[in-house]
Formats: structure tokens, sequence, C-alpha cells
């Protein structure tokens, strides 16, 4: 059951003095069939720990196998905004996601339950972060640059990556749960995927919510352009598929509030998460079209160029 991971997960996360090793103990606890990183990183507002989180497949690449790598990213600048904020920020849920979807699929390993494919979790962990102006609503901000995140989030094993990020300050998407946003490959932005579709009518059991995004969406932070909020920078430091995992709200809500934090809406969004990974460990979950992505560059030439900051 996956809502006693984010309970318990919550629990753990909203303490000022949380720090990515006590994460790292509780997934412990529950498993030892997982490797798990932990890097604490300095920047100019602070530090913040960074949490790989790898759980071998049966035929997963580090065991020597075939089967495909997905990658769960939590995304979001703190998991708290102290002193400025007392708690646990509505920007978090990325990283509660995250780390709560790990702790599900470790427990699955001991009950048996391996997967086909290796899954790498990722995410960091920071109670104090600091934060932005931003309209309609203030964004967090971090203690470290985007180019970090990337670096220590985006791993080189991912095939493809699922970016899960609070998107609940903004005017475009007023639904009270999760929503998926269109796939991001190399600067395009292709169509929203069929498997993934219907992996959240089946998770969910309702009919799936999309997300809109743009082509600034897909850029790098730095550039001076508008960016609804970082669930796609990822993208940037890939040539892998990327596809946002948005966590919404009917009403605008800022990343620095608190109390805002359903965990039921990130339950739903960790089984989707794990459902996900089941499939593509056994190839039978497509981001993307190949075929067609290959003749798109063949028509139009490479978009690699939206990845970079630009002239």
């Amino acid at each position: 059951m996956s809502l006693k991971y984010v309970m318990e997960m919550f629990e753990l996360m909203d303490d000022i003095a949380v720090t990515g090793e006590k994460v790292k103990e509780y997934l412990l606890q529950i498993s030892e069939n997982g490797q798990i990183d932990v890097h604490t990183i300095e920047g100019k507002k602070g530090k913040t720990d960074f949490i790989k989180v790898v759980i071998p497949g049966k035929n997963g690449k580090s065991k020597g196998g075939n089967a495909p790598t997905l990658g769960i990213i939590g995304r979001l600048g703190g998991i708290g905004a102290r002193p400025e904020m007392t708690g646990f920020v509505s920007d978090g849920d990325g990283a509660l996601s995250s780390m709560s979807a790990a702790a599900k699929l470790l427990d699955m390993t001991n009950k048996g339950d391996l997967l086909d494919g290796d899954v790498v979790l990722t995410t960091h962990i920071c109670p104090n972060a600091p934060t932005q102006p931003h309209d309609p609503v203030p964004f967090m901000g971090s203690p470290v640059d985007i180019l970090t995140m990337n670096e220590y989030e985006v791993a080189e094993e991912m095939d493809a990556i699922l970016s899960i990020d609070t998107t609940k300050g903004n005017q475009i998407i007023n639904h009270r749960g999760f929503a998926i946003t269109p796939t991001v490959k190399e600067g395009y932005v292709l169509k929203v995927s069929d498997d993934l579709l219907h992996v959240y009518t089946q998770s969910v059991g309702q009919l799936p919510v999309t997300m809109p995004i743009t082509t600034q969406d897909i850029t790098p932070y730095g550039n001076d352009v508008y960016h609804v909020n970082s669930i796609l920078q990822p993208s940037v430091a890939t040539d892998k598929p990327v596809v946002g995992v948005a966590i919404t709200t009917e009403t605008a809500v800022a990343g620095c509030g608190t109390g805002a934090s359903r965990v039921t809406d990130i339950e739903e969004v960790v089984r989707y998460c794990i459902e996900v990974a089941k499939l593509y460990g056994k190839s039978k979950c497509d981001f993307y079209n190949e075929k067609e992505f290959n003749h798109l560059e063949e028509l139009y030439g490479k978009m690699t160029h939206l990845q970079k900051l630009g002239k």
C-alpha cells in the first residue's frame, strides 16, 4: 500500500532537521535491496542533500541485463522555506513522491515482486530553501542552481524519465490531482504518449488529465523567458524522453505555501509512477514513437539548440 509510505515519508520530511542521510536510513530500514547514495552540495544560498536510489530489476542493466531503465525525478526548490515559512511546503511534493515511490518499490522487493528493469529515483532534501518572486504566486528558490540539480538528478543510466513537480502556481491547469505533459525529447515537444495515458486511466480510474506546455518551458532556466516551473528542466540535460508528472490544484497555490500537500494526491502519483515502471521495464510502455521522431528530424532538423541558453 503506497499511502503508508507517503504518510511515513511526509512525517520524516516535515522536520527542520531532516537530511538526505535520514531519508537513506529510513529506506534502508525497509530493505537493503537497493543502492542509495547521498551527496551534500553547498550553493550560494545554503546547502542541500541529493539522494539517488537504484532499485535493480530482474533483467536490469545493473545486473547485466538489457531491460530499459526508468528514471523518476522529484523536482523542487526545497521541502521547506524556513525560517520564512513554518513546516513542509507545497513545493516539496516532488521529493515526497519520488522517495515514497522508492520506499514502496523497496518493500515490493522484500515480497518477491521485482520489476523487470532497474528504476533510478533521485531528488534533493532541503528544509530551508529560499523563495523568489513569480506571478501569479511566489516560486520556491533553491540553494543550488538548476545545472547542479540536473547534474545530480539526471542519471546517465535513465532511458526515460518521469519528472514529478508541484505545478500549482499557475492558471493553465485547473485540476486537483495530477496531470501528465507531452513527451519532450531533444528540443521537440512530441505528442502525449498513448501508453502513459492508458496507465493513467487504469491507476487513477478516471479520464486522463494532460498539462499544456510551451517552447519556453523546455528551454533552460537563466535565459530570461517565462517557465511554468522546473518540471521539464531535466529535458535540457539528456537526449532521453522526458514526461512531466505535475501535481496540480484547481486554484493557484504558492510553492512556498504550507498545509497544501494532499497525501491522497501524492499517493496517486506514486502508484502511477510504479505502474509505469512495471510496464516500461517490460518494453510495454513507449514514451514516444521513435520512427516518427526520426522522421521529424529528417524533415526539420535537430532542435537541440533549445536545450541550450541560446545567443
